[in-house]
């Protein structure tokens, strides 16, 4: 028999710890998250984030990821310097694999992420 999950009030979700961010550009930044689910093959993982303001890059290369926004404003922009994209809450955001970049977060931002890291066909 397969499990139907649902997750409610994803806006309240509790998170872990923040922590400092790897891949900042932002002295001070910090993250944190947590896992709501995880698929049995391990490739799809599906959890919530939230970021303080700043910079960070980002190295979508083994895996895409889709942002759903539930709060805060971002800018992201390709590693080349090219489209930009202005993002807040309620846009979906398709960081698709092989992308890398640079986000700019411009007010505390809460999202819910989807990583899809399935082998290529």
């Amino acid at each position: 028999m397969i499990n139907l999950l649902t997750f409610a009030d994803l806006a309240s979700q509790p998170l872990g710890d923040f922590a400092d961010k790897p891949t900042t550009l932002t002295e001070g930044q910090k993250e944190a998250s947590t896992m709501l689910w995880t698929s049995a093959d391990g490739h799809t993982k599906i959890g919530v984030w939230e970021c303080m303001p700043g910079r960070f890059t980002a190295d979508r290369t083994k895996a895409g990821e889709y942002c759903h926004i539930l709060s805060g404003r971002a800018s992201v922009t390709n590693a080349d310097g090219s489209g930009t994209r202005e993002i807040g809450p309620g846009d979906l955001l398709v960081l698709p694999q092989g992308w890398t970049g640079e986000w700019v977060i411009h007010e505390h931002m809460r999202k819910l992420f989807v990583i899809d890291a399935a082998p290529a066909a």
